[in-house]
């Protein structure tokens, strides 16, 4: 009698398990799904920064399952290489990604948030934003303009640039026109040249056209793909204007808080990933560029003299002093920025550059 009361107790049980099933399934809500656009100032799937954006929008897809949807436009696709930072804050897409300083005429203090001349590495950089205060200072700058700033990749430490002249002395950069947007353009205007701001794109044709006398991009992956050693015979180092570029991905405020909170946190994720990732992927690729650019195409890899870095270092400190005496944003900024700089840059002196100094004897 107590087998079969258990056996009719299980399959009452169980009736109901299914039963309870089968109404939750019919009052369950589909999720809803999202698709969003973004623009980049990068050429279309552009090898690491323009690729960058794609493995970003790749995570995001498999981490929600298809609910949220992001398609990549790049440079002049849907707008203009330059115009990314004013179409994600009006709406027109729902993210950007580009570097921080091409927007210093709308936040002088934007500039702090892609790189800094002498200033941070990759690795300090990534640090400041995380750890040291920077993100919250960079939401700062951000909030009035209705955007969500996210660290967005990383190039490490950048090349001097391509010159069809040799560099021996500051002279030689008096009246030079050459492609440097930010804070370096700044130094190098101290300096007696012309700094022009111009989208990736156009630097080919503008350097072998002689619209512009000298060009930094990025490094040998980049440089390399752009076939700029087709336009330029010296290729100088090291990139002291750009140690540790911080690329960026922006986001419009309204589209990221009309996401529910599982969507929000993916993006942020997949960000952390997506920035990572792209900084592995330059230490890995400029080794190997290198190598053809010196080896298969003859270039010509030059060091800055001495005396020219360390004048063009003076002119970076007075740059920024005039800076943070001129708006009061980029003074806050410049204020966390120098502070965590002068200590870490204490502690690299007895770990990172003593180790580096060891290895190289």
């Amino acid at each position: 009698m107590k087998l079969i009361l258990m056996g009719v107790l299980a399959i009452l049980l169980s009736a109901c398990g299914e039963k309870a099933n089968e109404t939750a399934t019919k009052n369950a809500e589909p999720q809803q799904t999202f698709e969003w656009k973004m623009v980049t100032s990068w050429p279309k799937n552009f090898p690491g920064l323009g690729t960058g954006p794609e493995k970003f929008a790749n995570m995001v897809d498999e981490m929600s399952a298809g609910r949220l949807k992001i398609k990549v436009y790049g440079a002049g696709q849907l707008v203009p290489a330059l115009e990314v930072f004013d179409a994600v804050s009006r709406g027109t897409a729902q993210m950007g990604h580009s570097g921080a300083y091409y927007w210093k005429g709308k936040a002088p203090a934007a500039q702090f948030f892609t790189s800094v001349p002498f200033g941070l590495t990759a690795q300090e950089m990534h640090g400041w934003i995380h750890y040291g205060g920077g993100m919250e200072l960079w939401q700062e700058v951000y909030a009035p303009f209705n955007l969500i700033p996210l660290a967005g990749g990383n190039t490490g430490v950048q090349m001097g640039g391509w010159f069809n002249k040799e560099i021996n002395n500051l002279k030689d950069l008096d009246g030079l026109k050459m492609r440097m947007p930010g804070l370096g353009g700044e130094v190098l205007q101290r300096a007696g040249g012309t700094p022009v701001t111009l989208p990736g794109a156009e630097l080919f044709t503008a350097l072998q056209t002689g619209a512009i006398d000298a060009t930094e991009w990025v490094g040998p992956y980049n440089d390399l793909a752009f076939g700029l050693y087709k336009a330029a015979k010296f290729y100088y180092y090291p990139g002291w204007h750009e140690p540790g570029s911080m690329m960026e991905y922006t986001v419009n405020k309204a589209a990221f808080e009309a996401l529910p909170k599982d969507l929000q946190a993916i993006v942020k994720v997949a960000s952390r990933a997506a920035n990572q990732d792209m900084l592995d992927e330059y230490t890995s690729r400029n080794n190997q560029a290198l190598q053809e650019l010196v080896k298969k195409h003859g270039v010509e890899v030059r060091a800055y003299p001495d005396d020219v870095l360390q004048k063009l270092k003076g002119l970076s400190v007075e740059v920024l002093e005039e800076l943070a005496a001129k708006d009061p944003m980029s003074k806050k900024v410049y204020e966390s920025f120098k502070a965590y700089r002068d200590n870490v840059v204490q502690y690299h002196k007895i770990s990172e550059q003593a180790y580096l100094n060891a290895r190289s004897q």
